[in-house]
């Protein structure tokens, strides 16, 4: 039987249902949907609500294998039937299904689709929890898990496409179970929970946190040989199948109970321990970013939400950011939090092998490296010799190290920010297939080649954000008495928080040095990067590193846009003209210093022509400096 939804649909709207087989109902009445590919195109484009779904993706979903030439033509035609069962245009008279150049994209609301009512109610839950109302916490979540009807599109899991976003969507829906059962402990109601976390157990039984909550509801109960059981249960497992030990949170509560009774009900051990954090200082003088920093925070705070990328050029910001939210997140990630640099100081990139054992030793997993091998070596490719759980910088990753790492973050909720990442290849092993664990990379380039992530674009400052971080290190009075010229100042630095940065430090130093004076220094090309130093923190190395990063074909590109940029920028025939090529190489050239990071482009939709493209001031300085060098 389909429930209605919790928040009632329009008369005469569809409701659909994800969450148990795929189901439509109008008016209380159940709707055809069709022939098994038709179902398999709608359900796709369903468990992507509101946002693009690329046509690849589509023709994976329903042919996985061997897509017939008329593949496009045959989803066009299921596509329409999607639209004739939604209706053509929704209540604003915007179309439902549209094409654009991300994929074909379905707009729905909330009272129309089980999925999106449970995000609501799950995130509603989960803030009223944050705020101490734990009744209303546990009423919501209890809500949210009503609409469960069991195992997300069970009907069409023989599609692998399918079957991913199925298994998204459970993992969502079990972890929403687990607040519930956890709020519900708290409150000192454990047996309404005990008999449902059983039954997931035996389903996921190396699901850690179903276990703890398990244990936990036993023991609050009055059950206590029972929840002594689960954990001996589940140890013995975890020896058997991965090699593995409880984690310490596990283990400590286990402890605990040993010696305790009834009268002593712990708290939820995944809310109060966590193996430990290793973050850097969390930025004093960060500035700005609300809009970006609040995105992140969401992103993080979603149970479903594996990866983000944070991109910018050099200097935007984006450890920054990503070390905040970091710092913000404590409560959501109680396995811990944990900061890696992918490079080393003189910003060459550090070697997998060597992330991966700096990864390993942080959060307890024993992984280990084989060394690097010759190709002209005669050894066989098999007899590699482990070199430690440290590896070294010429140390390769081992399928035992990468399975061991994968294993960790399938059982755990750990927030690792993986930091300055070269390129997708480096950390597309290092990334989690399943489990709660959420990663941060911050990268110059767009890592264009990961999916799926989600993406945050850091540019430069607005002009308020970057004055107010510049008054913090020189102070607001000393700012205020020539805000012309320390406008000046945030402009020539690009308005760059590191730039700026170091401009603040540098004047924070020279007190007698008028703002004026240093704006006109900054202002001229051929000095401004001589004055953003500040101690051992320079500008020019942090260019010279992502210069480092670009192919010849894109330094020498960029050398010579560099001249159109600092006039406001280029578009596309200013990039032909300079370029001294065509409109397709042009294109490709633009793009490609996109995805490098170098060049940032509009954030709306716009077509190549009247695009309006722009190069950070400074790396125009560099470029400009790097052509005078060679002569």
């Amino acid at each position: 039987m389909i429930r209605p939804p919790a928040r009632p649909a329009p008369t005469g709207a569809v409701y659909f249902s994800l969450l148990g087989p795929l189901t439509a109902v109008r008016d209380g009445r159940p709707l055809p949907l069709g022939p098994r590919k038709q179902r398999l195109v709608l359900a796709t484009l369903l468990a992507r609500p509101n946002t693009p779904v690329p046509v690849d993706v589509l023709t994976d979903a329903v042919w996985p294998d061997d897509p017939p030439r008329t593949a496009r033509k045959n989803l066009q035609v299921y596509v329409s039937a999607a639209r004739a069962l939604l209706g053509s245009t929704g209540d604003d008279g915007r179309d439902r299904v549209v094409h654009g150049c991300g994929g074909y994209r379905l707009t729905i609301d909330e009272g129309e689709l089980d999925t999106l009512r449970f995000r609501s109610l799950a995130r509603a839950g989960r803030a009223a929890g944050a705020r101490g109302d734990l009744r209303t916490a546990a009423r919501l979540l209890r809500e949210a898990l009503d609409l469960w009807e069991g195992p997300p599109l069970n009907d069409l899991r023989d599609s692998t496409g399918v079957a991913e976003e199925a298994e998204r969507l459970e993992a969502r829906c079990l972890t929403v179970y687990e607040d519930w059962a956890e709020t519900e402990i708290e409150l000192g109601r454990a047996a309404v929970a005990v008999d449902g976390l059983r039954d997931l157990v035996e389903r996921h039984p190396l699901r850690e946190r179903l276990r703890v909550a398990w244990m936990n509801s036993l023991h609050q109960s009055g059950r206590q040989a029972e929840a002594l059981a689960v954990y001996d249960d589940y140890r013995q497992l975890l020896a058997r199948e991965l090699g593995l030990e409880p984690s310490p949170a596990m283990a400590a509560l286990y402890r605990a109970m040993l010696g305790r009774g009834r009268a002593a009900r712990p708290a939820a051990a995944g809310r109060d321990t966590a193996h430990g954090t290793a973050l850097p200082a969390a930025p004093r003088d960060f500035t700005g970013r609300r809009e970006e920093l609040r995105d992140l925070l969401a992103l993080l705070g979603s149970p479903d939400e594996r990866v983000v990328v944070v991109s910018g050029p050099a200097g935007s910001g984006k450890s920054a950011l990503a070390l905040r939210a970091a710092h913000l997140l404590g409560d959501g990630f109680p396995d811990g939090r944990f900061h890696v640099r992918v490079r080393r100081e003189d910003g060459s990139a550090r070697s997998p092998a060597e992330v991966l054992g700096e990864l390993g030793r942080l959060c307890g997993v024993r992984v280990q490296t084989v060394p690097a091998v010759p190709a002209e070596s005669a050894l066989p490719a098999d007899a590699a010799v482990p070199a430690g759980p440290e590896g070294g910088p010429d140390a390769a990753v081992s399928q035992g190290a990468a399975d061991a790492w994968q294993r960790w973050l399938s059982l755990h909720r750990a927030l690792i920010v993986l930091d300055d990442v070269p390129d997708e290849a480096f950390v597309r092993g290092l990334l989690p297939r399943s489990g709660p664990s959420s990663v941060v990379l911050t990268a110059r380039g767009q890592l264009a080649g990961l999916a799926p992530v989600h993406r945050i674009a850091l540019g430069a400052l607005a002009d308020g954000e970057a004055l107010e971080l510049l008054g913090k290190l020189i102070g607001p009075g000393r700012l205020r008495t020539d805000p012309a010229a320390a406008l000046r100042i945030v402009r020539a630095c690009g308005a760059l928080p590191l730039a700026v940065g170091v401009g603040g430090m540098r004047l924070a130093v020279l007190r007698h040095l008028p703002l004026a004076e240093y704006a006109d220094r900054l202002g001229d090309p051929s000095a401004a990067l001589d004055e953003l130093v500040a101690g051992d923190i320079s500008v020019r190395l942090r260019m010279a590193s992502g210069w480092q990063d670009l192919s010849a074909d894109d330094r020498r590109a960029l050398v010579r846009l560099a001249g159109p940029a600092q006039e406001g920028g280029f578009t596309l025939d200013g990039a032909m003209e300079a370029l001294g090529c065509g409109e397709r190489a042009a294109i490709r050239t633009v793009e490609s210093l996109i995805d490098a990071g170098a060049v940032t482009s509009p954030a709306g939709e716009v077509t190549a022509h009247a695009a309006l493209y722009e190069v950070p001031r400074l790396l125009c300085l560099y470029a400009c400096e790097r052509e005078r060098e060679a002569g």
